[in-house]
């Protein structure tokens, strides 16, 4: 029993053999603080290129007022003017107001668009994905389960195969059993059931009209009907009934896929995603069906969290360059990945509370497709942050060769510093008034 395990269904007694410490949800937080020590944040541009643009164009200036009027004999207080002018121009404010102030316009504009992102330096990272990885129960499908399918054997119409599932199911607690018992939307008469019993590992039993009825797996219906051909799922669970000794059908159960996981998926690639992978603690059957529904590139099915992290290493060891690799969760089980992986994604609806404090963006409309709108917003900031840049040293390179050499005054400095400054922030709010909720 792992824990954080919930039992819906029964009571269970149960024996500890071992000491908080060395519990799954201990291990789990353990992973949680030493990957989240594995991530390097991001180095600031501004940063790296202060160190050395500053000393540079001071040094600069001290040379252009003194070494003209000391080798060249030229006018000390010209060229002191001069140097002035040369620092003014040079003065980086359009580059550390308007390139923050971009990120946070990109901020901004992905909570309009229902994602929240912790910070600009993870901004920029989703620029550099292509490889998303994702979990499947409650990230590409509901994580709920409902009938998908209804396979009546010849003579026995659906709604009456339907009826006769409802009817079996109707007292048990389980979740399957709730799916069916909703999916017929007419009121059932308890009073026609009888002596209904949970058959454990197997199904449910029950008298329908004085008759047996039988509502379960394979190998209910073979002890029941013997050698009896049954279909086989591929996204689900097959669920098989018996009604007076006759097999009549079955239904498939399976957790719904979100509508707009296939859209998120096509969208990945067209923003430049090149591998998309699932992970899951599912079966290997469940697993590739789903994965074959979304257009998948590979799945690994069975994992336990420490095989997921396993598996999020080895996709970062083939990443070349700055590429990135962006994982998406939901659960506490997915945690640990989502504080190794480059771009930590939860789901921040329905995603538990561990999974919403490790990851680095947050859906909080639970939308697959979200990841694409802000991966949308993503590059234009960082396309508008490289507007700026550019313009503003363009702008400054200029003027500084004007003002060194006297043709630029103290109106065109004032321009290169405050106009540039204006220009390049009004850019930047582009991102946020010019992003809608579906960039």
């Amino acid at each position: 029993v792992l824990s954080g395990t919930i039992c819906t269904s029964s009571t269970i007694e149960m024996k500890v053999e071992k000491e908080y410490g060395k519990s799954t949800v201990a291990r789990i937080l353990e992973m949680v603080e030493n990957a989240s020590e594995k991530k390097a944040p991001t180095e600031n541009f501004i940063t790296r290129f202060s160190k050395v643009y500053t000393p540079l164009v001071v040094l600069a200036a001290i040379l252009l007022a003194v070494v003209p009027p000391l080798f060249f004999h030229g006018v000390f207080t010209e060229w002191l003017y001069r140097a002035l002018v040369f620092l003014v121009i040079s003065c980086p404010c359009a580059l550390v107001i308007s390139i923050p102030l971009s990120f946070f316009s990109g901020i901004g504009a992905a909570s309009r668009a229902g994602v929240l992102v912790k910070g600009s330096n993870y901004l920029e990272a989703l620029t550099h994905v292509r490889t998303c990885v994702f979990d499947k129960t409650g990230t590409l499908t509901e994580g709920r389960f409902a009938v998908t399918k209804v396979l009546p054997e010849a003579g026995v119409s659906e709604q009456e195969l339907v009826h006769l599932a409802a009817c079996c199911e109707q007292f048990s607690p389980h979740p399957i059993a709730r799916s069916i018992v909703s999916h017929y939307e007419r009121e059932l008469k308890k009073s026609e059931v009888t002596d209904s019993r949970e058959l454990v590992g197997e199904g449910v039993s029950a008298k329908f009209r004085g008759r047996d009825l039988y509502c379960g797996n394979a190998r209910l219906m073979r002890r029941v009907l013997g050698d009896v051909s049954l279909p086989e799922s591929e996204i689900g669970t097959q669920v098989y009934v018996a009604y007076d000794g006759k097999y009549t059908g079955s239904l498939e159960v399976a957790d719904i896929i979100k509508e707009d996981s296939r859209q998120a998926m096509d969208g990945l690639r067209a923003a430049g995603v090149r591998k998309l992978v699932m992970l899951t603690g599912d079966s290997s059957k469940v697993g590739e069906g789903v994965a074959a529904r979304l257009g998948l590139d590979d799945v690994k099915a069975e994992l336990l969290p420490q095989d997921k992290l396993v598996e999020v290493e080895r996709l970062k060891k083939e990443l070349a360059g700055d590429e990135k690799l962006a994982f998406v969760g939901d659960g506490l089980n997915d945690t640990p990945v989502l504080a190794q992986s480059d771009v930590g994604i939860a789901m921040g609806a329905l995603g538990s509370d561990a999974a919403v404090e490790a990851a680095d963006v947050v859906l909080m409309s639970d939308e697959p497709s979200a990841i694409v709108r802000v991966m949308k917003i993503a590059r234009r900031t960082k396309r508008i942050v490289w507007e700026n840049i550019s313009f503003a040293l363009g702008v400054k390179a200029v003027c500084l060769l004007l003002g060194a050499l006297g043709i630029a005054g103290m109106w065109q400095a004032v321009f290169a510093d405050v106009g540039v400054t204006v220009i390049a922030v009004l850019n930047s709010l582009r991102v946020l008034y010019g992003t809608s909720k579906r960039a």
